[in-house]
């Protein structure tokens, strides 16, 4: 994964986690590595996130928990380049995340596309749980049209505070980015912050023990 590499992997795991969990910017993360002597610049930590969280998002599925088959659906909105993208987003009953997927536009293909490519990921729900969202509800009926065993469909915006709540942390840390410059660094960076935040619910254990550190720096191993 790092052939090539002018820094060692080690360096470069620290500053992706660092910038992917907490609330910092690339400055930030440049800053707290000058501190303990290892000089690089905000740019280059940008360039490591964009490219690797991808290919650790893929290292990590293997390694994830089951989720359950009763979903809580719902999207939020992202800003890139001045323009609001829809982030697609879905939890089980416990908040374990299902699966995500930034989109340009929120509308019905997007509501399925992100429909399909979760059950391509999880498996078939039995119920999935919706606020008053069009594009959603849309959605989940041509899925239904289709399939063997249709989904049920809840529509219950109280029932559907657990994913709302679940956005905060990609959200806060968004914020801290101050934006994304184009879709393709925005859709990379958001795969990361995704699995940083997996980890931090258990849902991703490459080792039988260890901390959340431990955990992400075992999928470049």
């Amino acid at each position: 994964m790092f052939k090539g590499c002018h820094f060692p992997p080690e360096i470069i795991m620290t500053c992706i986690r660092w910038y992917a969990r907490f609330k910092l910017s690339y400055r930030d993360v440049e800053e707290l590595m000058a501190e303990r002597g290892v000089e690089l610049d905000h740019a280059t930590i940008n360039r490591w996130v964009v490219k690797f969280s991808p290919l650790l998002l893929k290292a990590a599925r293997i390694h994830r928990t089951f989720t359950g088959k009763s979903w809580r659906a719902d999207e939020t909105y992202i800003k890139v380049r001045g323009q609001w993208k829809y982030l697609y987003r879905a939890v089980d009953r416990h908040g374990d995340t299902v699966d995500f997927l930034l989109t340009a536009k929120r509308d019905k293909a997007a509501a399925l596309r992100f429909l399909r490519r979760a059950i391509d990921n999880s498996g078939a729900p039995v119920k999935v749980t919706i606020d008053r969202s069009g594009a959603n509800t849309a959605a989940l009926e041509a899925y239904n049209a289709d399939a063997l065993s249709p989904i049920e469909i809840r529509q219950c915006r109280y029932l559907n505070n657990l994913v709302e709540q679940d956005h905060r942390f990609v959200k806060q840390k968004v914020r801290a980015a101050l934006g994304f410059k184009t879709f393709r660094t925005a859709r990379a960076t958001i795969m990361g912050i995704e699995l940083a935040h997996m980890i931090r619910k258990g849902q991703v254990r490459p080792l039988p023990n260890g901390s959340d550190a431990e955990q992400f720096y075992a999928l470049a191993v």
